[in-house]
Protein backbone atom coordinates (compact mmCIF):
# COMPACT_ATOMS: atom_id res chain seq x y z
CA UNK A 1 0.00 0.00 0.00
CA UNK A 2 1.51 3.58 -1.02
CA UNK A 3 1.43 6.17 1.72
CA UNK A 4 0.80 9.44 1.85
CA UNK A 5 2.12 11.49 4.55
CA UNK A 6 -0.45 14.55 5.47
CA UNK A 7 0.64 17.88 7.55
CA UNK A 8 -2.11 18.84 10.13
CA UNK A 9 -2.02 21.77 12.68
CA UNK A 10 -2.39 20.95 16.15
CA UNK A 11 -5.94 21.94 16.24
CA UNK A 12 -6.86 20.06 13.12
CA UNK A 13 -5.01 17.06 14.84
CA UNK A 14 -7.03 17.57 18.02
CA UNK A 15 -10.21 17.70 16.16
CA UNK A 16 -9.53 14.50 14.31
CA UNK A 17 -8.50 12.83 17.00
CA UNK A 18 -11.77 13.59 18.67
CA UNK A 19 -13.67 11.74 16.22
CA UNK A 20 -11.39 8.13 16.08
CA UNK A 21 -13.04 5.70 17.90
CA UNK A 22 -11.52 2.02 19.67
CA UNK A 23 -9.40 0.23 17.31
CA UNK A 24 -9.57 2.91 14.55
CA UNK A 25 -6.67 4.16 12.87
CA UNK A 26 -6.72 7.57 11.53
CA UNK A 27 -6.95 6.37 8.05
CA UNK A 28 -10.14 4.62 8.83
CA UNK A 29 -11.18 7.90 10.68
CA UNK A 30 -10.71 10.16 7.21
CA UNK A 31 -12.56 7.23 5.26
CA UNK A 32 -15.10 6.84 7.64
CA UNK A 33 -16.27 10.81 7.79
CA UNK A 34 -15.71 11.22 4.22
CA UNK A 35 -18.42 8.99 3.02
CA UNK A 36 -17.34 6.72 0.08
CA UNK A 37 -17.40 7.89 -3.47
CA UNK A 38 -20.03 8.22 -5.32
CA UNK A 39 -21.01 8.18 -8.88
CA UNK A 40 -23.61 9.71 -10.98
CA UNK A 41 -25.40 6.66 -10.69
CA UNK A 42 -26.01 7.09 -6.90
CA UNK A 43 -28.06 10.00 -7.34
CA UNK A 44 -30.57 8.48 -10.50
CA UNK A 45 -33.99 9.45 -8.57
CA UNK A 46 -33.31 11.58 -5.86
CA UNK A 47 -35.70 14.01 -7.00
CA UNK A 48 -38.38 11.62 -7.74
CA UNK A 49 -40.36 12.69 -4.29
CA UNK A 50 -39.80 16.42 -4.77
CA UNK A 51 -43.02 18.23 -4.88
CA UNK A 52 -43.67 19.55 -8.07
CA UNK A 53 -43.88 23.27 -7.13
CA UNK A 54 -40.46 22.86 -5.27
CA UNK A 55 -38.84 21.09 -8.18
CA UNK A 56 -39.97 24.28 -10.32
CA UNK A 57 -38.89 26.53 -7.65
CA UNK A 58 -35.32 24.37 -8.10
CA UNK A 59 -35.19 24.53 -11.89
CA UNK A 60 -35.95 28.40 -12.25
CA UNK A 61 -32.68 29.22 -9.10
CA UNK A 62 -30.75 26.93 -11.56
CA UNK A 63 -32.14 29.05 -14.53
CA UNK A 64 -31.67 32.22 -13.19
CA UNK A 65 -28.12 31.46 -12.06
CA UNK A 66 -27.04 30.73 -15.56
CA UNK A 67 -28.06 33.48 -16.13
CA UNK A 68 -26.23 35.78 -13.89
CA UNK A 69 -23.21 33.58 -14.97
CA UNK A 70 -23.56 34.56 -18.57
CA UNK A 71 -24.38 38.28 -17.89
CA UNK A 72 -21.07 38.54 -15.75
CA UNK A 73 -18.88 36.53 -18.14
CA UNK A 74 -19.57 39.13 -20.82
CA UNK A 75 -19.07 42.30 -18.56
CA UNK A 76 -15.61 40.68 -17.43
CA UNK A 77 -14.69 39.85 -21.23
CA UNK A 78 -15.87 43.28 -22.16
CA UNK A 79 -13.70 44.65 -19.17
CA UNK A 80 -16.38 46.38 -17.77
CA UNK A 81 -16.02 44.46 -14.29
Amino acid sequence: MTVKTVALSPETYARLRRHKRAGETFDDVVKRLTGKPRTIADFIGIWKDWPEGDFRKFERAIAEGRRRDRERTLRLLEGRE
